[in-house]
């Protein structure tokens, strides 16, 4: 059976396609039937409906039967009796190292499975692709004829040929009036080095070419392997729960095979469950007897207990041996921030709920935190902001939640006076400077792609951003732009920036390089003359004022008048850098006077003064969402 498996995903830079396509392939297969068949289908999750991209990898199994009526071989020529069987051809195509425009070989009236993973084009991300990446033998490298080669396109070429796996060059939306054809081939030959005959030209909102490479992907594609003798070994590339079934993992086998009732152990947990059921994607989960290497599909194990299985881990059967798969490299969160419930007696739903939801991402990281002004809550980890609002919004739609968020931070490494390193996310933790002998903060390197006549703005946005530009590379119209910049200059708004200076011309990808020495120091925001952690930062000393003033000025506009004048104060080691005030607003108590003389007036004043000079001294303002969200926007 494995010879008649194929298992592949797409990959490309954001909105180039790949769910589009994705549909295009459910479509020509009967996958889903035409009349059910809604736009980016395999985007299931309300947010990615509303927002046009791809937040979770979408596996989905589709049936391909090859209607060639003689045996396909185009572009080559090989004698037709030489070859038996499909296991001759696949030896035949790998011998040759077929690369050629189109099929090199394929079966007459054969039929294949496809399993194909849609994944996410963001950065943000980009755990999902890597995830996706260890489960299949090729890929659909997508590129968008109206943009061309982008810093997700290559970040996603480089992690899949570090896979070794086969890459397919596709250029999509070649029916737009402005696509580049030529222009955007020349970029995948120079920048990826791929041949010209090894390119196809699609239309995945068309349907034109579409259908020759998906008989394509079945002999440039080589079947899984492993072997049915083997132990059970099985990995474990995503997760979700159901109320009845427990824990379901979405697993790749790689030998042996599963069958429902089966008793099985997570050799990283030590955990022992049951097969309650086991099936594949269609894209609904499907129920099937037995699953068998090559396969990818579902277990329902049916835990409760979410925490039980983790991704990456290696499911096996109870008294099997054998031992673990590699699993994935964990990646580090890059952004952290404080998440806390408006009602303070929702902690508890808010703990299940991130418990639930790190089954279907593995990249969040969460631990409980405690804020003198907001209360009881955690500090989680994301890879980017586009991450950090997802989870919120998530949190706030699927569990019913109301969140504030805090100040977005990086985690600093700091070196202490007696020599010991910590490293620390929360800016609270850096309330004793005189113990602080260094303070060092994440630096990474960055990739930008743009149009050459954009050089001079980025040039200037990364200056002002303190990175240090290594390499320019210029292909056609286009520029590589190769930097390094502080992580804490990204958690601003320089995405947004680096899309206005360009006209939206501009794509950025980043990784992790190192810790380097910063003069910091703690920006503390007082309301009231009350700190408020959750808006406090480490900024670098010479940006500090500036920081300061923005917040405290942006805080003015948001915070609600009240009935006493408000104090906003940008405070560094007690001094005051910045301040604004919030003038009350005045109730008008002699409204309900209908006559007397002037006293009654004074007297219902005077009681008024009294009044606020008290809420002045014991008030208490309520700091709506937006003010904590307005510093994501400075």
């Amino acid at each position: 059976m494995m010879e008649n498996l194929r298992n592949f995903c797409i990959i490309s830079h954001i909105d180039h396609g790949k769910s589009t396509l994705a549909d295009r392939l459910l479509e020509i297969t009967g996958t889903v039937p035409k009349e059910k068949l809604t736009e980016q289908y395999l985007d299931q999750m309300e947010l990615e409906q509303e927002r046009g991209i791809t937040i979770k990898l979408a596996p989905v199994r589709m049936t391909y039967k090859i209607r060639n009526s003689k045996f396909a071989f185009r572009q080559k020529t090989c004698s037709e009796q030489a070859i038996r069987n499909k296991s001759q051809i696949l030896n035949f195509n790998k011998q040759k190292n077929f690369g050629s425009r189109a099929s090199d070989l394929v079966l007459k009236d054969s039929e294949y499975i496809l399993n194909l993973i849609d994944t996410p084009g963001h950065v943000d991300f980009s755990y999902e692709v890597s995830r996706s990446l260890a489960c299949v033998e090729g890929v659909v490298l997508l590129v968008d004829a109206t943009r061309g080669v982008e810093a997700q396109t290559l970040s996603n070429f480089l992690l899949a040929k570090e896979q070794k796996l086969k890459i397919i060059p596709v250029i999509n939306k070649i029916d737009l009036p402005n696509a580049q054809i030529k222009e955007v081939s020349d970029q995948l030959t120079s920048s990826l080095s791929f041949g010209q005959n090894e390119i196809y030209k699609v239309s995945a909102k068309t349907g034109e070419g579409v259908e020759e490479l998906l008989s394509d992907l079945v002999s440039k594609i080589f079947p899984p392997k492993g072997s049915l003798e083997k132990p059970l070994k099985a990995l474990v590339f995503d997760s979700s729960y159901d109320q009845f079934k427990g824990v379901i993992a979405f697993v790749r086998l790689f030998d042996g095979k599963i069958t429902k009732g089966e008793k099985i152990k997570f050799l990283g947990t030590g955990q022992e469950a049951e097969s309650v059921a086991t099936g594949f994607f269609s894209p609904e989960l499907t129920e099937k007897e037995t699953l068998e290497a090559g396969e990818i599909g579902w277990i329902a194990t049916g835990l409760k207990e979410v925490q039980k299985v983790r991704v990456g881990d290696t499911i096996t059967s109870l008294n099997g041996t054998t031992e673990p798969l590699p699993g994935y490299k964990e990646f580090k969160p890059m952004v952290f921030a404080g998440i806390f419930p408006v009602e303070r007696d929702e902690f508890s739903k808010l703990k299940e709920a991130l418990e639930k939801l790190k089954l279907s991402d593995a990249s969040l990281t969460f631990e409980p935190e405690n804020s003198p002004a907001l209360g009881f809550g955690f500090r989680a980890g994301f890879l980017g902001l586009l991450h950090m609002e997802i989870v919120q919004e998530r949190l706030e739609r699927e569990f019913d939640l109301d969140l504030i968020l805090s100040a977005p931070t990086v985690r600093y490494r700091v070196i202490k006076t007696n020599g010991e390193q910590i490293e620390i996310s929360n800016p609270q933790d850096l309330s004793s400077p005189n113990e602080i002998r260094e303070l060092r903060e994440p630096w990474v390197t960055g990739q930008i792609v743009s149009l050459n006549k954009y050089f001079g703005p980025i040039n200037k946005l990364l200056y002002e951003h303190r990175a240090v530009i290594k390499n320019s590379e210029y292909f056609g119209d286009k520029i590589k732009i190769t930097c390094e910049l502080p992580l804490a200059e990204i958690v601003s708004q320089f995405y947004d920036q680096l899309k206005t200076v360009s006209s939206g011309f501009a794509s950025f990808d980043y990784e992790p390089a190192d810790y380097r020495k910063i003069e910091a120091v703690k920006l503390e925001i007082l309301v009231a003359k009350k700190s408020l952690d959750a808006l406090s930062q480490i900024v670098p000393k010479e940006k500090a004022f500036r920081a300061g003033k923005a917040l405290v000025e942006k805080l003015k506009e948001v915070i609600p008048r009240q009935q006493f004048e408000v104090s906003l104060q940008a405070v560094i080691g007690g001094k005051i850098i910045a301040a604004e005030k919030i003038p009350a607003y005045r109730k008008d108590v002699t409204a309900k006077l209908y006559g007397g003389d002037r006293t009654r007036k004074d007297k219902l004043l005077q009681k008024q003064k009294a009044g606020k000079r008290r809420m002045k001294q014991f008030g208490k303002v309520e700091i709506p969402q937006e003010a904590f969200l307005s510093v994501l926007k400075i």
